[in-house]
């Protein structure tokens, strides 16, 4: 029980920012989450769930009374939206092993999906975005729904194990980091620029499996 209360109460103050702990572990627990799914290991899910919990009371700042008073329901949202998504994930990784440990072989979602992907991002961001702003999300509301949307269409890429998932995540990120700077979010507008560096990185290393995998079934 002191541990939690520690967890909740525990800051870091930057000359006249406060940071909470909980923001920064749990960001730290994504990006090993993003180190995971990058490696197709299984134990990434579960990493990124913890990481989850702990995101989704930091955004509901006017609910658990932070010292930033923000709520950002699409990140609060998308925390949930993650753990639904990451047990489902984790079911279908754990499934599915390669005979070199990995957990998912990466494969191109091909156009039609691609279509799909694109239309769900627009079409959820606008969907989201009266219903964010009704509920009294940050402003500008639409990048909080398009980061939530977003988030989703990725995370279920991820554990169908497409490709272009990463190339989502960098949309993502792209939008992320300026709504998390304007919301007083510095922790995780300074992780969400390392998560898109990481992103990119992490596309290049699925599309080179890719590629890898399609060369020994030709020579098979």
């Amino acid at each position: 029980m002191t541990v939690i209360r520690w967890l909740f109460d525990a800051q870091l103050v930057i000359g006249d920012q406060t940071v909470l702990w909980r923001e920064i572990i749990g960001n730290v627990f994504g990006l090993l989450s993003a180190l995971g799914g990058m490696r197709r290991r299984v134990w990434a899910w579960p990493v990124g769930i913890v990481g989850n919990v702990l995101l989704f009371t930091v955004f509901l700042g006017a609910v658990f009374d932070t010292p930033n008073p923000v709520n950002l329901l699409g990140q609060a949202g998308r925390q949930l939206m993650f753990i639904v998504v990451s047990v489902y994930g984790w079911y279908s990784w754990r499934h599915h092993r390669d005979t070199d440990g990995s957990a998912v072989e990466p494969r191109w979602a091909g156009n039609r999906a691609r279509i799909l992907l694109a239309v769900g991002l627009v079409a959820g961001t606008a969907i989201l975005t009266p219903v964010f702003r009704t509920l009294g999300s940050f402003e500008p509301v639409w990048a909080d729904a398009w980061i939530f949307t977003g988030s989703l269409l990725a995370t279920y890429g991820m554990a169908k194990g497409w490709v272009e998932f990463w190339l989502i995540w960098v949309a993502v990120d792209l939008v992320g980091v300026p709504l998390l700077i304007s919301a007083g979010y510095y922790a995780s507008a300074f992780m969400y620029v390392f998560y898109g560096v990481f992103t990119l990185v992490g596309f290049f290393v699925w599309a080179r499996a890719r590629v890898r995998t399609s060369r020994l079934i030709a020579v098979s």
